[in-house]
């Protein structure tokens, strides 16, 4: 639903219904090719014409006609019932943050009241933190503290996320997006040592956004951007990976301070629908906690971080 978008074009396609039956095809279809015959306990057979199930196979595991199920899979997911999803889900062997992605196409396809009117969206120059907020960014001192949106917009920090993300703010035209820079910016590839990992988590990121918030037009405008700029972008975008990105480990390397292995935590703001707060910290005692702490010291002198 978003490759045929670039900047500019998308204005008008707000305040009407979401038509997204090619969005939901290239998904199922996606996910029927990355399911394989002894993953969902079926006999491999000697001649298979595709890389994963059959759709026959899928309408089986799913306890449905295969007319039905070939209907669905032409983007027809209006009216489904949470029930027909739910065994959808499981013959395509779909994890959370992909039934969950499911669900948001099939609400989308609805037309539910949630979706049918365009949500109040945050650009990065009309939201500001509210004091509170700060303070608490603020308050965190041993490691990078970020707020970001679904976009992958960096919209607060704390001190040290700013020396940490230096790299992102410097980059002409970049507005603070990750995605933007790790797509666009040649120095993205020196701070991610393992730069393929951080690419496809970001489009991964994106395209959890873009089921959940269809008529996000500044989200249209940067998928059609990073579309037409980056094969690398174009190429990801095309696999229809989702994920939620809640906790994990990364690694970076920070022109100022070298190599850093952290922990991270992405909490949703319960008072700010579609924010994440995310905080990075490293091992206690480990070189990681020696390096950010003096990161934390050359933010602290003006000019050095």
């Amino acid at each position: 639903m978003y490759r045929q978008y670039t900047p500019g074009t998308s204005g008008n396609t707000y305040g009407r219904g979401v038509d997204n039956r090619e969005e939901v095809r290239e998904f199922l279809t996606s996910r029927r090719a990355k399911i394989t015959p002894e993953r969902a306990g079926l006999p491999t057979g000697s001649r298979r014409r595709v890389p994963g199930l059959r759709r026959s196979e899928v309408a089986a595991l799913a306890d449905m006609s295969v007319e039905y199920y070939a209907k669905l899979e032409r983007g027809s997911l209006a009216g489904v019932s949470p029930a027909v999803l739910e065994a959808l889900a499981r013959a395509l062997r779909l994890d959370d943050a992909e039934r969950a992605h499911l669900l948001n196409l099939a609400q989308a396809a609805d037309g539910s009241d949630s979706l049918t009117r365009p949500r109040r969206r945050r650009g990065t120059d009309r939201w500001r933190p509210h004091p509170s907020l700060q303070w608490t960014l603020d308050a965190v001192t041993a490691g990078p503290a970020f707020v970001r949106n679904g976009r992958m917009d960096v919209l607060a920090v704390n001190g040290l996320a700013r020396a940490f993300y230096a790299d992102v703010y410097a980059a002409p035209g970049n507005q603070a997006n990750l995605a933007r820079f790790t797509f666009l910016d040649p120095a993205s590839r020196r701070f991610h040592p393992d730069w393929d990992r951080a690419a496809d988590v970001a489009v991964a990121i994106l395209r959890t956004e873009a089921g959940r918030n269809p008529y996000d037009k500044d989200l249209h405008d940067l998928v059609g951007e990073l579309s037409t700029r980056s094969d690398a972008f174009r190429t990801r975008w095309g696999t229809h990976d989702v994920r939620h990105h809640g906790t994990g480990t990364k690694h970076f390397h920070h022109h100022a301070v070298g190599d850093l292995t952290l922990a991270y935590e992405g909490l949703e703001m319960a008072a700010e629908p579609g924010l994440t707060l995310t905080i990075y910290t490293a091992e206690p005692g480990s070189p990681s906690e020696e390096a950010l702490r003096l990161l934390a010291s050359l933010a602290a002198t003006p000019g050095t971080a």
